[in-house]
């Protein structure tokens, strides 16, 4: 494959079938409403820091925001270039709903990692105050996660550049 027809790929893309994109979009919302639901069930049950719930509920409430506002028309922009209000809207809201779920997630950084390992224990009340342990193994692992499959990509991309740089370099009569 020439370097023109993968530099042509890249700029545009190949859609895959509507139920392979309904599925992954499917999937996309599994985890906040997962969030929301784990978040609004043990509300008041972390005393030890009340905000994990909270963090849990506003973080898969974005979410789930984020990838309902990507199923919807206004999200693509028009194949000719052009660009519409409600394109522009759309735009502008990923872009802060973006820069709050960055903000929020480091917040939620702070709350969890700070009080690793918690008291699971209720009835124990000269351990300090308790935090649930569904509640905060759910919070720990899902933000955990996050940085697993950010160290993957991170890998797999540079794996990948890698492997650009060595098998793809150019022959000295292309004209790139």
């Amino acid at each position: 494959m020439s370097s023109r027809t993968l530099l042509g790929r890249i700029q545009n893309p190949p859609q895959p079938p509507a139920p392979v994109l309904a599925c992954s979009k499917l999937g996309l919302c599994i985890m906040p409403i997962a969030e929301i639901a784990i978040g609004a069930v043990y509300l008041d049950e972390c005393p030890r820091q009340h905000y994990i719930p909270i963090y849990l509920v506003v973080m898969g409430v974005f979410g789930l925001l984020l990838a309902v506002l990507s199923c919807l028309p206004c999200a693509q922009e028009p194949k000719d270039g052009t660009s519409n209000p409600l394109s522009q809207f759309c735009t502008a809201w990923n872009s802060l709903a973006s820069a709050f779920l960055f903000c929020w997630f480091i917040t939620g950084n702070v709350w969890i990692y700070s009080i690793y390992e918690p008291n699971y224990n209720k009835t124990m009340t000269e351990a300090g105050p308790y935090c649930n342990k569904t509640l905060y193994l759910f919070a720990f692992w899902t933000t955990t996660l996050v940085y697993i499959l950010l160290a993957l990509f991170l890998f797999v991309g540079c794996c990948v550049l890698v492997c650009f740089f060595i098998c793809g370099r150019a022959d000295p009569d292309d004209d790139i």
